[in-house]
């Protein structure tokens, strides 16, 4: 640490910022597990959906890119100041740490204690906890405050050469939303969380709905009901059974339609 700056100081330190780099580095995690979920999801604490509302909706969703932005900011300048305790500097006449040899002293200088200590404290462990609870990650006050922070940084302009670079990608090579490939949550649970992803709707099944003719070309719709609902499933299974030996598909929509009908009595 910097000459006249008392051990205790350079400990809380130490403890506080890795404390605050372990939660920027859960937040990005929950974050974006997070923008996939519906809102009903997302349960009903106030913080959670306070951090929600200001993230994915304000300034037209730009609040999320805005926050690895921001948070970026915030984590250099904390491990500049990580990096300064956890450096070891031995001055000429002084003895190494607990006697070691000073082949080792030397290697310690080098700082790749301090960058395994950071990164399993402030790094992987958090993450690991933001993937496995991502919602009770959000439900805390300290998230919510390090959120403004971060877009208070953003909005500095420091590294608003970012958003140019990133307006150059997506123009060249064509990027767009994830909602345009999979829908929004609300789509997504509307339909069992089916992929409704352009690249799945342009390849082709090779064998269509076991063995059925043309099925490929039928309604998505009908085709994620065909997988969703066994019922249908085993129904067009049926139909595409009968054409194959021969027969025709009548007998087997007399059969559903009589199945049909006597539901509809017990009903």
């Amino acid at each position: 640490m910097w000459e006249g700056v008392p051990v205790i100081v350079s400990l809380i330190l130490f403890f506080g910022l890795m404390s605050v780099v372990g939660m920027l580095e859960g937040m990005q995690i929950a974050f974006f597990y997070v923008a996939k979920l519906s809102e009903e999801e997302r349960g009903s604490n106030t913080w959670a959906n306070k951090t929600c509302d200001l993230l994915y909706n304000k300034r037209n969703g730009l609040n999320l890119p805005g926050f690895m932005i921001g948070r970026q900011l915030c984590v250099v300048s904390c491990f500049f100041i990580v990096a300064r305790v956890t450096t070891q500097d031995i001055a000429e006449g002084e003895t190494n740490v607990l006697g070691l040899p000073d082949p080792i002293q030397n290697f310690l200088k080098l700082g790749f204690q301090g960058a395994l200590i950071t990164t399993i404290l402030a790094s992987i462990t958090w993450q690991l906890v933001a993937g496995a609870f991502p919602v009770a990650f959000l439900s805390t006050p300290i998230t919510y405050i390090l959120l403004v922070i971060c877009l208070f940084l953003e909005g500095t302009g420091i590294c608003n050469g970012a958003w140019v670079l990133a307006g150059i990608f997506k123009n060249a090579f064509g990027y767009q939303l994830d909602e345009v490939y999979i829908g929004t949550p609300e789509e997504r649970r509307a339909r069992g969380n089916k992929d409704d992803s352009q690249r799945e709707i342009a390849l082709p099944v090779e064998t269509g709905f076991h063995g059925l003719p043309q099925f490929t070309d039928a309604p998505k719709s009908l085709r994620d009901l065909a997988e969703s609902d066994p019922e249908v499933g085993n129904y067009l299974s049926s139909v595409a059974n009968s054409m194959k030996a021969g027969g025709s598909a009548a007998p087997a929509v007399g059969a559903a339609a009589s199945s049909y009908d006597d539901d509809e009595v017990e009903c």
